[in-house]
């Protein structure tokens, strides 16, 4: 069973909800059992949330983006509300979203709660574009690290040309778990990423970039579809079902039999998100 770590499945601007329940089938053909629909604000959070409630086998995260950190007289409201909806969920089932079914549940564990979120995320830092406010960042990244400690939950994080920075807040949030989703760091920023006990999302960028691979106990799949579609399918929308191809790149690129890299960045995925 593969994993994709990182999508958008859910979004509407990007897939009709035809679009989506094919690409669903697509994906399960290519033995890709578990999406993790990924929020990038409020709105689109809550929206992943009831594409999870209303298909097998998807999950979702509660995330803000970076590109809206400058709308941060929204954070306190939009935060608060997120906590109310999530306070009627039950704890263990929130904490411990593990089995999809009864059969699959361990003895003493509920079945998974589409609507708890498995993780934090979007957030972090993003450098490249001059338009956004840094500091405006850093405070909602801070923000969003200490509501993952207090829902313990791990994070889905976008960083991008800000690796520093990011590691000094880090720091003083070390009991923060997750992915750095989309490495494209250097081979520093890995060592220091793995050196910080997260783990690495790996997607189609491998199939066309250098980007430093982490080791196979410390990466997890992910498409980020509709984005970053792998070659040779480059200029086409990218999908779950494309986990596959990555993965199939990979045992060429390293070296390593398909079946060891489904096999351990599944094991990955379940450690981190607890799916």
């Amino acid at each position: 069973m593969l994993i994709d770590t990182h999508c958008h499945l859910h979004d509407s601007e990007w897939f009709t909800p035809e679009q989506a329940d094919q690409f669903l089938r697509e994906a399960h053909d290519n033995n890709v059992q578990k999406i993790i629909c990924i929020g990038t604000n409020p709105e689109d959070s809550f929206n992943a949330r009831d594409f999870a409630e209303s298909h097998d086998d998807i999950y979702w995260t509660y995330g803000i983006h970076p590109e809206f950190a400058t709308d941060d007289k929204r954070w306190d409201e939009d935060i608060s509300l997120f906590l109310e909806r999530i306070r009627s969920y039950d704890e263990e089932e929130r904490r411990n979203p593990v089995a999809t079914d009864v059969a699959d549940a361990p003895r003493g564990k509920k079945v998974k709660c589409s609507r708890a979120p498995v993780a934090i995320g979007e957030v972090g830092l993003d450098y490249h574009y001059d338009g956004y406010d840094r500091a405006a960042q850093i405070r909602l990244f801070e923000r969003m690290l200490q509501l993952a400690l207090d829902l313990h939950l791990p994070v889905s994080l976008h960083i991008r040309e800000a690796f520093t920075d990011t590691f000094a807040i880090l720091d003083n949030f070390p009991q923060i778990t997750g992915v750095v989703h989309s490495f494209t760091g250097s081979k520093r920023d890995l060592r220091q990423a793995l050196e910080r006990g997260f783990y690495i999302g790996v997607n189609g960028l491998c199939t066309y970039t250098t980007n430093p691979l982490p080791p196979l106990e410390k990466m997890v799949l992910e498409t980020d579809a509709p984005f970053l579609t792998p070659a040779p399918f480059r200029g086409t929308i990218n999908k779950p079902g494309y986990v596959k191809v990555i993965a199939t790149y990979l045992t060429e690129k390293l070296g390593v039999a398909e079946v060891n890299i489904v096999e351990q960045t599944t094991q990955n995925a379940r450690n981190i998100f607890q799916i």
